[in-house]
């Protein structure tokens, strides 16, 4: 009924007035609409199949068309379209083919141009690949033709309703209570953290747990590519970055808004990921005052995280010795929190490293806590187990000047 229909209704309204109406009066002015075009036609629909035919055309005018059920489902955390007629979906770590279809391959670009055009970016054959965001703050990527052979594709990372904490994250047994006790303390003594992890990891999510540990009285700069960070606090500023035009103008870079920050007198500055040039501006950010800074990178382990840095600095032009950009890292950074997907899909904390200092020409990595599978339920879930290293952290000299340290040995022990 709707292929009949849609067409007949975008005739007889104005569809670029419709685009700016709210839902409820759009749905006020289609339902007498829709009852005529049905006697029109002949087609025969219940009241249920009715109300489910208006909300299907009010989708498509004025929302995501059919991945509005799916941004709905509170369960489902991501959303991948692979062209018109396969739509995947991540719930509880699982992915699964849903039942959801796009018309063609035209209805997809409409539905990924209606995403990019609401924050100011562009989707076309000159600018074939785009990272924006929803409304609710749901971090997207699109490409299309004629990079996507299939058809257009947009995968979407849902922006999550629940505030995720710390004692959250302990509730889904992705840490132990002990490392929850010091991350807190780590958070409240102004270490500067790198958040390490892969694609899905959860990366994101640590980093907002790690936020709310942020005093509400401090000034908080955030630069990102999409904005998607949920900071609490109330005295925050958000950055974005900015693509080129048609004409390859007007591009604004996380390095440009990294050196723009430090002129904003920010008592602590979060890059929503470090991948690439910027890392060297971070780095000297960190070691010029902004204690409690706090970024993502990607990397399977907390010493593959040191050498990505090292990589990325090398990628900022700055010609420094090998040595002098370990000593930038090492006295830049406080600790590596190293996270892992599992192949059951849960997400969990796999180290926790602090960063000692120099030995030679090496930086010294310390574990305090480490996670080994240990078994599989016959649910296929994964049995883990935490260790605590027992070690002295080498953070407890800063801990001390929060009058924290003794809290922290108590934590470590």
């Amino acid at each position: 009924a709707k292929t009949k229909i849609q067409p007949l209704v975008l005739e007889r309204i104005d569809t670029s007035a419709a685009a700016h109406m709210q839902r409820e009066d759009l749905a006020h002015d289609l339902k007498p609409l829709v009852g005529d075009l049905l006697l029109e036609t002949k087609i025969q629909l219940n009241t249920v199949e009715r109300a489910e035919l208006v909300e299907q055309l009010l989708n498509d005018m004025l929302g995501l068309g059919p991945l509005e059920p799916l941004l709905a489902e509170e369960e489902i955390s991501e959303i991948m379209v692979n062209g018109p007629k396969q739509v995947y979906c991540e719930s509880k770590g699982r992915l699964t083919l849903s039942d959801v279809k796009f018309r063609d391959n035209a209805h997809v670009l409409a539905i990924a141009t209606r995403i990019v055009t609401a924050i100011g970016r562009r989707i076309d054959e000159s600018s074939p690949l785009c990272d924006a965001r929803l409304a609710d703050g749901s971090r997207v990527n699109i490409i299309i033709p004629p990079l996507a052979i299939d058809g257009p594709s947009i995968t979407i990372r849902k922006f999550s309703k629940k505030k995720i904490t710390l004692n959250t994250m302990l509730q889904y047994g992705s840490l132990s209570a002990q490392m929850a006790h010091v991350l807190r303390i780590i958070g409240r003594c102004r270490l500067n953290v790198l958040i390490s992890g892969g694609t899905g990891s959860g990366k994101t999510t640590l980093l907002n747990a790690l936020s709310q540990m942020i005093d509400h009285g401090e000034r908080v700069v955030t630069i990102e590519d999409a904005a998607e960070l949920q900071l609490q606090q109330p005295h925050v500023v958000r950055l974005e970055t900015r693509p080129a035009n048609l004409e390859g103008h007007g591009e604004i870079t996380m390095r440009d808004l990294l050196k723009n920050s430090l002129r904003m007198r920010p008592d602590r500055i979060i890059v929503g990921e470090t991948r690439g040039g910027e890392a060297i501006d971070m780095l000297q950010a960190m070691n010029t005052g902004h204690d409690g800074s706090l970024s993502t990178v990607h990397a399977n382990r907390p010493r593959e995280a040191i050498m990505r840095l090292e990589n990325m600095v090398g990628l900022g032009g700055a010609n420094l010795a090998p040595r002098a950009i370990h000593q930038q890292i090492a006295s830049a950074i406080d600790m590596i929190i190293q996270v892992a997907r599992m192949r059951d899909g849960s997400r969990r904390i796999t180290y926790i490293s602090e960063i000692m200092g120099m030995e030679g020409n090496v930086i010294a990595l310390q574990d305090l806590f480490t996670c080994d599978v240990t078994g599989e339920l016959p649910d296929g879930r994964l049995t883990v187990e935490f260790h605590n290293s027992g070690l002295r952290p080498h953070c407890a000299a800063k801990a001390a000047y929060y009058g924290l340290e003794k809290e922290l040995l108590e934590a470590m022990s």
